[in-house]
C-alpha cells in the first residue's frame, strides 16, 4: 500500500528541512524526507515515488487552442524546466494527448529533450508522469501497453515513474473499464512503469479500479483530479476521504482554477478564448474569496497564485499547477517552504463556500 500524507482538518505541521546540519532534524512525519538537492521542503511518497509536495503540469505545452503555445516558447519551457529541477522539483505530469493537432505528444518530446540538455545532475532524479488517453480505439489492454511505449520513445526514456488512464470510460462505455485496467496491470507487470494511477475517477469509481488491481497484485498508488480552492465539492472531498482509507495519493490539477485564482483577472479583465467565457461565469462571485486570498497573501508576503497553491498542498494533495514562463514558475515555486496556518485555512475555506458557483467539474469525472 502507497504512503501518503495523512490530512487533518486544517493544515499539517511543516517541518523546515534548511537546519544547520549541527542540529538533529526530527520530524513527526516518518515517510518524509528530503530530496536532498537544495531544497528546502520535505518529499511526499506516491507509491514507490519519493517526489517534491508540487510538482509542474505540462499541458500547455504544445496546445495551441487553449494555451496559445508557438514553438518559439521552447526555449524559456527549457528555462522553467531548468529552475524547478534545480530548486527541488522532481515531478512533471504531462499526457500523451497533449498539444494541438500536428503537435499532438509535442509536450512528452519537450520534457524528454529538457531532461537530455538540463545541465547538471539533478535531471536524473526527474519523475515523469504521464496519462494515456482513453481514446474509443483504445479497446485492448495492449493497445494500452502500445500507448505506454509511444510516450516511452517520445521521451527518450526505458521506464516512466508513473503510467496513468487519462480518464474511465465508464461514463460512455463501461463495457471498455476492465480492458483499460488491464493495461495497466500488463504496463506495470512488463517493468514500463515504476507505478500507475488513474485519473478523473470519483470516489465510488476508484475503489472499484483499485479493489480491482488489488486482487491482480498491482498496487494503484494516485488518483489526478481536479482539485483547488473552487473544485473541494463534496464529491472530491469524499475523493479525498477513499485515498487516504485506500494509501492513493491526490494529484491536484488545475490548482489555481485555469487561472482564476491567482488574483490576476476581473469580471471586466479576462483572458481571451474559450476560458473566458468561463471566468465570466464564475469570476463575478470570488469577490469574498478573492479578498481573503489577498489579505492572506499580503500578511504572509505571499501572491495570491502561492496561497492557493500551498492549500492543496496543507489538503495532503500534490498540486501541479501549469507553467508557460520564468516569471509562472518563479511564482509557483514560491508556494513551497512555508504552510498556512490552520485560521487561514478555515478563513480561505469559508470563503470559498460563499462562492454561487465553482468550477464546472471535467466530464469525463465519474461519480
Amino acid at each position: 500500500m502507497a504512503l501518503v500524507v495523512q490530512p487533518t482538518a486544517f493544515c499539517r505541521p511543516y517541518v523546515r528541512a534548511d537546519l544547520p546540519s549541527s542540529l538533529p532534524r526530527l520530524s513527526p512525519f516518518p515517510f518524509l524526507r528530503s530530496l536532498g538537492i537544495g531544497n528546502k521542503f520535505d518529499s511526499v511518497t506516491v507509491g514507490p515515488l519519493t517526489v517534491s509536495p508540487m510538482g509542474l503540469g505540462t499541458w500547455a505545452w504544445g496546445n495551441q487552442l487553449l494555451w496559445g503555445y508557438e514553438e518559439e516558447m521552447d526555449a524559456e519551457l527549457q528555462e522553467v524546466f531548468n529552475l524547478a529541477v534545480s530548486k527541488g522539483v522532481n515531478l512533471f505530469d504531462t499526457a500523451d494527448s497533449y498539444g494541438t493537432g500536428k503537435l499532438n505528444g509535442r509536450s512528452e518530446l519537450l520534457l524528454g529533450k529538457f531532461i537530455r540538455e538540463y545541465p547538471g545532475k539533478d535531471a536524473k532524479n526527474v519523475n515523469i508522469a504521464t496519462k494515456f488517453a482513453a481514446f474509443p480505439w483504445r479497446l485492448t489492454p495492449s493497445q494500452i501497453v502500445s500507448a505506454c511505449k509511444g510516450s516511452l520513445k517520445r521521451l527518450e526514456m526505458e521506464q516512466l515513474a508513473l503510467g496513468q488512464l487519462h480518464w474511465s470510460a465508464a461514463n460512455y462505455a463501461p463495457f471498455q473499464e476492465q480492458a483499460l485496467w488491464d493495461g495497466l496491470v500488463a504496463i506495470y507487470e512488463q517493468g514500463l512503469v515504476k507505478a500507475v494511477g488513474v485519473s478523473n475517477y470519483g470516489p465510488k469509481q476508484l475503489r472499484r479500479v483499485h479493489k480491482y488491481l488489488d486482487r491482480k497484485g498491482v498496487p494503484l498508488s494516485s488518483v489526478q483530479v481536479q482539485f483547488s480552492l473552487l473544485s473541494k465539492g463534496a464529491d472530491q472531498m469524499e475523493l479525498k476521504t477513499v485515498c487516504d482509507e485506500l494509501g492513493i495519493q491526490l494529484i491536484a490539477y488545475s490548482p489555481l482554477g485555469l487561472g482564476m485564482l491567482t488574483g490576476k483577472y476581473s469580471p471586466t479583465n479576462v483572458p481571451s478564448g474559450p476560458r473566458g467565457l468561463l471566468f465570466k461565469q464564475i469570476l463575478p462571485g470570488l469577490g469574498p474569496l478573492l479578498d481573503t486570498m489577498n489579505q492572506i497573501a499580503k500578511k504572509r508576503n505571499k501572491t495570491v497564485s502561492q496561497v492557493a497553491i500551498n492549500w492543496c498542498i496543507c489538503k495532503g494533495a500534490i498540486p501541479i499547477p501549469g507553467v508557460k514562463s520564468l516569471k509562472q514558475a518563479e511564482e509557483n515555486l514560491g508556494a513551497l517552504g512555508w504552510r498556512l496556518k490552520p485560521e487561514e485555512v478555515a478563513s480561505l475555506e469559508l470563503a470559498a463556500d460563499q462562492a454561487p458557483r465553482g468550477m464546472i467539474q471535467n466530464i469525463f469525472q465519474t461519480s
